[in-house]
């Protein structure tokens, strides 16, 4: 019998030929969230392409760091293919018969589904680490998931004993956000109260009510943007929301358009945005 120290040498010995053989990770992510999960836990040489909304700043958190990187256009199969991927990674938003012919070239792929709060952000950070197969990306995420807590802690000892601003989310597209949306997530780590969930009893992105909303007492409007008057002019002529004195008389709280909806972990930065605008006075000083 083989003397054991002499056969762990032998296995370590062909694991690491093995490794050695092994094909790259090459990674092409079709979604802007699975973009900014993607380059908050691979390295450079680990992307293969990201998303055709990847350098854009309106939708993506990513944009500046994304420019580095091609991306795949409109997405379709053929594009995606064409970068040799190892793992591609979708969202259950993605279209299903795309994600199909991808499995079916025999490419492994990762579906997210999970966004509405920061656990489900750290949760898929884990999953991608994981998926991608290297320790390195593994430790990544948990030094990602260790600072996006430190800065709740942070943030959370600044707006203690805050009365919540009263808040509406309105969108041009005929819905408002209410309950188990990213933006009723954003409003319960910034000290605001989502009135279309609390009030509306709204689930979801939903049709206001129409005229009952005038009796909500809206104190600030929540809208995404870089321009505020850009920002606010579609609503100053949009019933109902024209008629809320908070439109009218500009209270509004700007933020980032792509943190407004944003799905990954870089959403604690909208938390951060928000509570600034509504909470002036809770962050003159530092915090003791």
């Amino acid at each position: 019998m083989a003397h054991p120290r002499r056969f762990l040498t032998v296995i370590f010995a062909c694991v690491a030929c093995l490794a050695a053989r092994a094909e790259p990770v090459r990674v092409v992510s079709q979604t802007v969230g699975t973009d900014e999960l993607l380059l908050a836990v691979a390295t450079p040489e680990q992307i293969a392409a990201l998303s055709h909304l990847s350098r854009d700043p309106v939708f993506s958190g990513v944009a500046r760091e994304a420019a580095a990187y091609p991306a795949i256009g409109h997405g379709d199969a053929e594009t995606i293919l064409r970068y040799r991927p190892t793992l591609v990674l979708f969202s259950d938003y993605s279209r299903a018969e795309l994600v199909e012919q991808v499995r079916r070239a025999g490419v492994p792929v990762v579906v997210f589904d999970r966004y509405l709060t920061l656990e489900d952000a750290y949760a898929n950070l884990r999953r991608l680490a994981a998926a991608l197969g290297d320790p390195a990306a593994v430790a990544r995420a948990e030094t990602v998931i260790a600072d996006c807590r430190a800065r709740l802690a942070r943030l959370q000892e600044r707006l203690a004993g805050a009365t919540p601003v009263r808040v509406i989310a309105p969108s041009t597209y005929g819905v408002i956000a209410g309950a188990g949306t990213t933006f009723q997530d954003i409003c319960d780590h910034a000290g605001a109260e989502n009135l279309a969930t609390t009030l509306g009893r709204l689930q979801g992105h939903d049709t206001p009510p129409g005229e009952a909303m005038l009796l909500w007492p809206v104190e600030t409007v929540v809208l995404g943007g870089s321009n505020l008057d850009e920002a606010l002019a579609p609503y100053l002529k949009l019933p109902p929301y024209a008629h809320f004195p908070a439109v009218r008389k500009r209270r509004v709280a700007l933020l980032d358009a792509w943190a407004l909806g944003c799905v990954t972990h870089l959403r604690v930065h909208a938390y951060e945005q928000l509570a600034r605008q509504l909470h002036p006075g809770r962050f003159r000083d530092p915090v003791p």
